[in-house]
């Protein structure tokens, strides 16, 4: 590849208009990660963004940027996926941060998959971003995940857990590399600091837990009721001397779509039942939401995310876990201040949150040399990337 020239790189699994700020966050800081790998050579990019899309404004516009609707069409048009690859010199996949899995339905797995094998049948080059791998609950799934992976031209694993689990199932024959999450790099407005003799916490209230998941059946498997937890956590630094709270949302469906999901209809619903707690207007963008939160002294939440956002800003953070995804990320830096719901009851949550707060100052300690892990993994992706265009045509 000649140097100095736009390239058109694609991604996958991407989106600027997600309700869902996350995604929004890691698509942010991921193109942020490619142009700079692409600049190292002198070259420009356009992206080309194929995903679901969303009644929202993009967080993202502009002349180097091409949005596709990801749909059955679009994946079997001629002139849909296939033509999207071959105008690529690198096609990236995030799978959204977790969903290079089954546990979210055949549906989803299938089209992944098939935008996935377009893009290797048209001999560009496929990347994973880093992501959680798996897991794979059927066999021919894993199958065929995995002769995907072995197709590629990198694979990133965002902790030690997913790294495990791809090795285990791959036989080490794929070219899987580790890293962490994109995330982490997002950019944001620094708040000014601030000494109006108030401890500012900010809570990010999951909507999906807070309404009883999405079936009301605790398939996410935790040892606690979320929603008496958080509203004896709310009550207990709302009634703090010196205290205010902050309820932050991460997931917002302002068209009612999906309305169990929605942080701030909960953050709303506490906000009513508990006077002097503020609930934080939405967001318009992840960014946005970051600074909202980077402007707390100390933060705990059920968002990934949400929590990745008061981590890479310097705030303690008490993340409350209801996946692996949450102790693999954190624990691979080192951060072993999680409160996994899965594994605790409400009482001993509650113990490390509250341990947490009194103890922010030696958090904030462990979250800075976390962060050093962090500028090295992220590094290592960068340079693959590097690499993988130089050597692409």
């Amino acid at each position: 590849m000649s140097a100095g020239r736009e390239i058109t790189i694609g991604l996958l699994g991407h989106t600027t208009t997600s309700s869902n700020l996350g995604i929004g966050a890691l698509t942010i800081a991921d193109m942020r990660i490619i142009q700079e790998a692409a600049s190292a050579l002198g070259h420009t990019v356009h992206f080309e963004i194929a995903a679901w899309r969303e009644p929202n404004d993009p967080y993202i516009t502009g002349d180097n940027v091409t949005y596709h609707q990801l749909s059955r069409k679009f994946l079997t048009s001629p002139s849909g996926m296939w033509a999207m690859a071959r105008r690529c010199s690198l096609m990236v996949d995030i799978c959204g941060g977790d969903s290079f899995t089954d546990i979210y339905g055949t549906k989803r797995f299938l089209y992944q998959m098939a935008a996935q094998r377009i893009t290797l049948a048209a001999r560009t080059p496929l990347g994973f971003a880093p992501q959680t791998i798996g897991p794979f609950q059927r066999t021919w799934v894993q199958k065929a995940a995995v002769a995907v992976m072995r197709k590629s031209a990198f694979v990133f694993a965002r902790d030690q857990l997913s790294t495990a689990y791809a090795t285990k199932i791959s036989g080490q024959d794929i070219n899987l590399n580790e890293a962490t999450d994109v995330a982490f790099l997002l950019p944001y407005d620094k708040p000014a600091a601030t000494d109006d003799g108030t401890v500012h916490v900010g809570i990010n209230v999951s909507g999906l837990l807070f309404s009883g998941g999405y079936t009301g059946k605790n398939e996410f498997g935790l040892k606690l009721d979320y929603a008496a937890l958080i509203r004896d956590l709310v009550s207990y630094f709302n009634d703090l001397d010196g205290c205010t709270v902050h309820l932050i949302s991460h997931v917002i469906r302002p068209d009612n779509s999906m309305a169990k999901e929605d942080d701030h209809a909960a953050a709303l619903q506490l906000a009513r039942e508990f006077e002097g707690v503020i609930a934080e207007p939405p967001a318009q963008d992840p960014s946005m939401a970051k600074s909202q939160i980077a402007a707390m002294d100390f933060f705990f939440g059920a968002r990934m995310h949400a929590c990745i956002a008061a981590f890479s800003s310097g705030v303690p953070v008490i993340p409350m876990a209801y996946s692996r995804k949450f102790i693999g990320l954190f624990g691979t830096l080192g951060y072993d201040h999680v409160a996994d719901c899965r594994e605790v009851d409400a009482a001993q949550a509650r113990k490390m949150i509250i341990d947490g707060y009194h103890d922010r100052a030696n958090l904030k300690k462990a979250v800075a040399v976390a962060l050093k892990d962090v500028d090295e993994r992220l590094e290592t992706y960068r340079d693959c990337l590097t690499q993988t265009l130089r050597h692409s045509g």
